[in-house]
């Protein structure tokens, strides 16, 4: 099997390239980021949108769910648009010496953005379960609305937030489309899981290919399967 041959050929001539646990070790670490980074701002949106009600929520409740229902390379795009070095976020980078386009930043803005979703999701269900009667002692007890958070609502939610972030960090390791428009095909750079198989079924190396697709589906189940784990244990209703 070999598909039509398209710029993503450069792996024909850097054989590192081809190196499955380079690309591996990276595509982890690189999702690795992406979660952390994506759990302070969901934990933030997901409290919110359980816990409040004010104007704009359901605009803010789409905007966060968009990128689950955009293609991936339309989000890509507008990745590209914002943070290339002309964009209006990546031009105020440049000039502090920070660029994101076609580096591994790239790559982990684009495996958070994709993965933020799933998060906010889960971690929202996880509070909104949270029997409230908990917090209400709390504060009669004297404690202020963050100890509550902290002490209360946050452990109680953990399972979901748990369950969440692994979700999330599955999301990350099979992204693809968001993470070749902005961060393209660049090995021991950029190549992940997903793209390394792509580039390589694009070039005819159907081995390589089949072998990054084993780790791939295997690390992809193994996350899945802690994730729904998590959440039967937790009870939750996504």
């Amino acid at each position: 099997m070999k598909l039509p041959a398209g710029s993503l050929t450069d792996s024909e001539v850097d054989p590192n390239s081809m190196d499955i646990w380079q690309i591996t070790s990276f595509t982890l670490l690189t999702a690795l980021a992406a979660t952390a980074l994506m759990v302070p701002p969901g934990l933030a949106l997901a409290w919110l949108l359980a816990r409040r009600r004010f104007r704009g929520r359901v605009l803010v409740e789409t905007l966060v769910s968009l990128p689950l229902v955009m293609p991936p390379v339309a989000t890509g795009l507008i990745l590209l648009l914002l943070f290339s070095p002309r964009g209006p976020i990546g031009g105020l980078l440049s000039r502090i010496g920070i660029d994101v386009v076609f580096t591994w930043r790239a790559v982990v803005l684009a495996m958070t953005v994709m993965g933020l979703p799933l998060f906010v999701r889960t971690l929202r269900a996880g509070f909104e379960q949270v029997d409230r009667r908990y917090e209400a002692i709390a504060g009669t007890l004297g404690a202020s609305p963050l100890r509550v958070f902290f002490s209360i609502t946050l452990p109680l939610a953990f399972p979901a937030l748990a369950a969440g972030a692994v979700l999330g960090f599955a999301r990350a390791i099979g992204e693809f489309g968001a993470t070749i428009m902005i961060a393209g095909s660049i090995p021991g750079v950029t190549r992940t899981l997903p793209v390394a198989i792509y580039t390589f079924t694009e070039i005819g190396r159907d081995r390589e290919a089949a072998g990054l697709l084993a780790v791939s589906a295997g690390i992809a189940f193994a996350a899945l399967w802690l994730s729904n784990y998590l959440t039967s244990r937790a009870g939750l209703r996504t």
